[in-house]
């Protein structure tokens, strides 16, 4: 039977990706050890996730092991070997201010565990397809110095710029502020695709922007979206980090993520690279969210203004997915911003209230 091993499988893509194979008939394996509990507490743990998949899907099989464990690690390829078909490596260290708090956890999670698997699997399945979540952090604050323009409710790239329609794969990572979490994410990111050109595997690092979705268990350091959603439904105060609160991000749902790994996996190519987001359809402000949000939920949010940006935080950043287009024109986008946000308030607001 094809098996699909899942790092951080009790996380927002991670979970997505279990659901997905597990309904398709598949053996998956999952590895995730909760360190979201960690890193931004009990709220944020991703242990109800778990319990859900262990006690929905027989053929869910679910370890509780820290990626940078290379013998656990090795003992968990070993049994499946060849047997693997799909490595999806989702799990991560995903905050720019949590790094700061940590940088060795920061930097051993994000890029040794993701050697770890690398080379675990180039011993025991180096057929096997190995997608990467990388990030669009990998650009550092690069984006930044594009040409902006003040709108009344977000910043825009001035109309003629090439980058008007979004940042393709031709921008570059180096001499930009990358933030510790930057640093290890591109470290990861590169790993992944030389293990693809050293060794001929089949590798993709598909560089996400804001993904989201209903399993994401947001919390104030990481998941903008659903820890926004979860402020208006409970009447948390929520903080808006420098830049007039107009800085622009595009959100990818977690299934149509899903569906662009699916693509990769059935038609895999060596050492890829891919920006990944929701691109112009599926963009929006700080402000523009919190517009939204209210919409959606029908409540008010309280917030307050902090004339102080994170590190590293990009103003603008719209994902340009052509590139993944053109080599998979199968891949169509499901959910759009307002769909995103109402499946998240559905399915999420009576675990949260």
């Amino acid at each position: 039977m094809p098996t699909v091993l899942i790092t951080g499988s009790a996380g927002l893509i991670g979970s997505e990706a279990a659901q997905f194979y597990c309904q398709r008939g598949d053996l998956v394996v999952g590895i995730d050890n909760d360190m979201r509990s960690r890193f931004f507490g009990k709220e944020a743990s991703t242990r109800w996730k778990r319990d859900e998949l262990v006690r929905d899907y027989r053929q869910y099989t679910h370890y509780d092991v820290d990626i940078r464990d290379r013998s656990a690690i090795e003992r968990i390829f070993a049994e499946y070997g060849s047997e693997i078909e799909l490595i999806l490596h989702a799990a991560a260290q995903p905050s720019h201010d949590w790094s700061m708090h940590d940088p060795v956890v920061d930097f051993t999670v994000n890029a040794n565990g993701t050697l770890t698997l690398l080379e675990a699997a180039r011993q025991f399945c180096p057929d096997a397809v190995f997608v990467f979540a990388s990030s669009n952090k990998v650009y550092g604050d690069r984006p930044n110095q594009l040409p902006l323009v003040e709108e009344p409710t977000r910043w825009e790239v001035a109309p003629s710029h090439p980058y008007r329609d979004g940042i393709d794969e031709s921008m570059s990572i180096d001499v930009t502020m990358h933030s510790l979490f930057g640093v290890s994410k591109t470290a990861a990111d590169l790993l992944v695709q030389e293990y693809g050109r050293c060794f001929g595997m089949r590798t993709a690092c598909f560089r996400g922007g804001c993904l989201t979705g209903p399993n994401h268990a947001g919390a104030q350091l990481h998941g903008f979206l659903a820890y926004l959603l979860r402020c208006v439904v409970e009447g948390i105060p929520y903080t808006v980090l420098g830049y007039k609160g107009k800085q622009v991000r595009d959100n990818l749902h977690s299934r149509d993520y899903l569906t662009a790994v699916d693509q990769f996996y059935r038609a895999p190519r060596i050492g890829e690279v891919y920006n990944l987001g929701g691109s112009r359809l599926c963009s929006c402000s700080v402000l523009e969210a919190i517009t939204l949000c209210e919409e959606v939920a029908g409540k008010r949010l309280t917030w307050r203004y902090a004339d102080k940006a994170r590190s590293g935080d990009h103003i603008w950043y719209i994902t340009d997915t052509r590139k993944f287009r053109e080599h998979f024109p199968d891949w169509h986008p499901q959910y759009d911003l307002r769909a995103t946000i109402e499946q998240m308030l559905e399915q999420h607001v009576a675990r949260w209230v």
